[in-house]
């Protein structure tokens, strides 16, 4: 998804429970069709591990004619990772791909050096009401591999682990967790999962991550005695062992991992350790040549483009 401006997510004071960091309120934003709300980055935290966009997608409906429009967009130095609870999203990009995005799937598109994609509701959806709801989020890629060959992989859901216990399912959309590993591409050592807790039920997050976080996509939960509804990301600190449990039938995104090898800069859709880098894919794109330029358009939606 193309990146706007928009205010930073709000920090929220920390209560009691001494390992935690820092307690992020996103900010919701009307596009259009649904409304979106981003936790990262914030004022406060502007990574969790490699995650330095995160953004919720609805829950929304989407009325009959109309549909998600992304028009072809244009990344660098970042991986992003698409994954639904509803609905469904056709993706197209500069290498060729064309794939719809079905709930519990993973899209995982590596931008490295450049790569443009667009995401639009599927043309035999439009005729009805659809579901919009899912998770997106950018990756920041480690220095080495900034500049990388762009590539395109999709996971069926089939695909992920499930890790399941007495009131709570984990699917491990990526990374390392609870003895699990996701055959999805990693770039450093991480963590991602979708979890469920029935009212009641509580599930650990191990200490063996340096950054971990928590967004509250459902529900309400209870951290070390203090309440947290949905719509929080709570970001911990290293070294403790945290136990969460929900107050009600509750779900909930794990992330985090290995802390960046230094400071990423963001711009529009641009990630990169190196500005240089970022202002000289501006200028790329606003050239838009197509022909000779170091971006393409998706090859079957190349008739319109994202203006910088």
């Amino acid at each position: 998804m193309s990146r706007t401006e928009d205010h930073e997510p709000a920090v929220a004071p920390v209560p009691g429970c001494p390992s935690l960091d820092s307690v992020i309120v996103p900010r919701a934003r009307d596009i259009g069709a649904f409304e979106v709300r981003r936790a990262l980055p914030s004022a406060e935290r502007k990574l969790v591990g490699p995650f330095i966009f995160f953004d919720q997608m609805g829950h929304a409906i989407i009325s009959p004619g109309e549909g998600l429009d992304v028009r072809p967009h244009p990344h660098i130095g970042l991986a992003t990772v698409t994954y639904l609870f509803e609905g469904g999203i056709m993706h197209r990009d500069s290498l060729g791909n064309a794939l719809e995005i079905a709930p519990g799937a993973v899209n995982l598109m590596t931008a490295g050096k450049g790569i443009t994609h667009s995401e639009r509701t599927p043309e035999d959806k439009r005729a009805d009401s659809n579901p919009v709801y899912g998770i997106q989020s950018w990756i920041a890629l480690p220095r080495r591999l900034e500049d990388t060959e762009p590539a395109f992989a999709h996971t069926p859901e089939s695909g992920l682990p499930v890790i399941s216990d007495t009131g709570s399912d984990v699917r491990l959309i990526m990374g390392r967790l609870y003895g699990e590993t996701s055959p999805v591409t990693t770039y450093q050592d991480m963590f991602y999962a979708d979890v469920r807790l029935s009212a009641g039920a509580s599930i650990p997050l191990p200490a063996d991550h340096e950054d971990r976080g928590i967004y509250v996509l459902e529900g309400e939960i209870d951290v070390a005695g203090d309440r947290y509804e949905a719509g929080r990301m709570l970001v911990f600190r290293p070294g403790d062992e945290i136990t969460v449990r929900a107050r009600e039938d509750s779900r909930l995104m794990l992330l985090g991992g290995e802390t960046m090898d230094g400071p990423r800069h963001i711009k529009w859709n641009f990630v990169h350790s190196d500005m240089e880098a970022i202002h000289a894919a501006e200028e790329a794109w606003k050239a838009a040549d197509w022909e000779s330029g170091p971006f393409t358009l998706p090859t079957d939606d190349n008739s319109e483009y994202t203006p910088l």
